[in-house]
């Protein structure tokens, strides 16, 4: 009886140091914004900082880091996957490293409502799991303000497949409204991808146009004298997004001598990466070599 006595405080001392360095590393969940619509790409990013003196080896196994959602009113999350993780690095003491995933594809999101994501940290060599505070997001739904279908080829002598382009409005944290663009199939049964393209005054009524590869172009008022210009592929990428300000003419959608679609009127704003390079006071260029 005295053994066991004087064994167990020699146990937990032994235990101590292991305990100290696990609470050396921190997990802590981000998400750049906090309400996302239905099928709306959900991504977080994890953040993991090493100050426990010594190495870690993280990556190798498949359940490294994993996620669980759950709702805030007790409806049960569909985990359709495990989130892919895997990729091993060394992250040394005084090293932090972050892990960005998308949680959509993985989990059941597509009712409104308020959800909860915590992350769990795995340290293999150590067999100790590490979890970060609850990550709170929304679900919400977004109003349809306009919807066409058309066919993507499918190359050969096989019908086209049918999707439909949705345009959604949507009011972000409840005081700034957004506009997003779905590509689903015709029953909306399937959703391909949901994209925001950006703020909108309540009084814009965007103009949309088809061009002949099934490109969406989407015109619409995004502040008091601005228009936003965005081109969207039948996969739902935004290809392409431009600034027009409203000069001494209205910015409209038509179609230039080749029929491609354009925007007519306006003034194009430049975009910094086309600006010229300027050189500072005596700055020359060296001369090529021979």
């Amino acid at each position: 009886m005295v053994q066991m006595k004087l064994f167990l405080p020699i146990f937990a001392l032994a235990l101590l140091p292991f305990f100290n360095a696990a609470a050396q590393v921190t997990v802590e969940a981000t998400l750049d914004q906090e309400q996302f619509l239905p099928s709306e790409a959900i991504p977080i990013a994890v953040r993991i900082t090493n100050h426990s003196g010594q190495a870690l080896h993280l990556g190798t196994d498949a359940d490294w880091l994993t996620f669980s959602v759950e709702s805030s009113d007790g409806f049960v999350v569909v985990k359709h996957s495990e989130v892919p993780v895997q990729g091993e690095f060394d992250l040394g003491s005084s090293e932090v490293a972050t892990k960005r995933v998308n949680l959509t594809p993985y989990f059941g999101l597509s009712r409104p409502g308020r959800y909860h994501v915590i992350a769990t940290l795995h340290i293999k060599d150590w067999d100790r799991d590490l979890t970060s505070a609850a990550k709170s997001f929304d679900v919400i739904n977004g109003a349809t303000i306009w919807s066409q279908d058309f066919g993507l080829p499918t190359g050969g002598n096989t019908p086209p497949e049918a999707r439909r382009y949705t345009l959604e409005k949507a009011n972000y944290l409840r005081s700034q409204l957004r506009l997003y663009v779905q590509v689903s199939d015709i029953s909306e049964t399937h959703v391909f991808k949901v994209s925001a393209i950006g703020p909108m005054v309540s009084f814009s009524q965007p103009e949309s146009q088809l061009d002949r590869f099934s490109n969406l172009h989407v015109l619409y008022q995004s502040s008091s004298a601005a228009f936003t210009y965005t081109v969207v592929t039948p996969n739902g990428e935004i290809a392409r997004q431009e600034v027009y300000d409203y000069l001494d003419t209205h910015p409209r959608l038509g179609a230039d001598a080749d029929g491609n679609i354009v925007v007519i009127g306006g003034a194009r704003r430049v975009k910094p990466e086309e600006l010229p390079a300027v050189k500072s006071p005596g700055e020359t260029t060296a001369p090529p070599k021979p």
